[in-house]
């Protein structure tokens, strides 16, 4: 069967095309600058306020995930119940106890699973399973990095590289990208468009860490690289995913930006990428 036309995302950037995509554009400015309103309130007040708007958006990109691969049959209470759980470990313990509550997940999706009308099988645990890891994990991690002492500003930089970087690579590949980066998975991200987007989001890290004393440029460069390097990847591996579903979009939450998945596809990488590098450089 023939794969739908896919938009040009950001993390690789699209093909060049003629000009004439402005509305597209201003469509997307619409909808990202409230949403980035939204975002940036969560992550300066923290606490039970970030947690709990994390959590909202986690359900919804479980359910577009579910949604998605609906013939598989995930156990959608398991998936939702264990991912609650996941945020509720990592806002009151740590990594080890968020891991304790991802081996606890793996009997409840089996029970609810064997349980639900109809069975779901090896395709309805995997993909339930897959929700709590990609999604759950990444999450709960981002929970973790906004407890970290200066944790407001470390989220801001994460949130900064991701989405300068996409910006970048998506406005860059159009104006200059020739060689597809991965044809068989996205063919309208170019190789142009990543390197312009991983350049432009590794200076607006850096740069922000120089505007912070316990930041520093240096570990802010660090920090730029690396996510900007796992944006992309995020962003790949939702692509293969909604191509291997047939799908456009996995939503409609962000009108021309699509689903809750199509805006946090690279965050689920880069929150984790974020946590532990920092870790590392602390």
């Amino acid at each position: 069967m023939p794969q739908p036309r896919r938009r040009p995302a950001g993390g690789g950037g699209g093909a060049r095309r003629p000009r004439g995509g402005g509305s597209d554009l201003g469509a997307r400015i619409i909808v990202a600058v409230p949403a980035l309103a939204v975002a940036l309130t969560m992550v300066a007040l923290g606490g039970t306020v970030f947690a709990v708007g994390v959590g909202v958006l986690g359900l919804i990109c479980l359910h577009e995930l579910f949604s998605m691969f609906e013939r598989a049959r995930p156990a959608r209470l398991a998936g939702f119940v264990g991912f609650i759980g996941l945020l509720v470990a990592a806002s009151l313990g740590d990594r080890e106890t968020i891991l304790v509550a991802f081996l606890a997940c793996i009997p409840l999706v089996f029970v609810v699973t064997v349980n639900q009308a109809g069975g779901g099988g090896a395709p309805g645990i995997s993909v339930t399973l897959l929700g709590l890891a990609w999604i759950g994990l990444a999450l709960a991690h981002a929970v973790l990095l906004r407890d970290l002492p200066h944790g407001g500003g470390l989220v801001f930089a994460v949130l900064l590289g991701t989405f300068v970087g996409d910006t970048g690579a998506y406005l860059g590949g159009r104006a200059f990208g020739r060689r597809p980066l991965a044809p068989t998975i996205s063919p309208n991200k170019t190789v142009e468009g990543l390197a312009i987007g991983v350049v432009i989001a590794t200076a607006a890290v850096w740069w922000a860490g120089l505007s912070q004393e316990w930041f520093g440029g240096t570990k802010g460069a660090i920090m730029g690289v690396s996510i900007a390097l796992a944006a992309p990847l995020g962003d790949l591996f939702e692509s293969y995913l909604k191509r291997d579903a047939n799908t456009k979009d996995t939503g409609t939450l962000f009108g021309a930006h699509g689903g809750a998945l199509d805006r946090l596809d690279a965050i689920l990488f880069t929150a984790v990428v974020g946590y532990y590098v920092w870790l590392a450089l602390t």
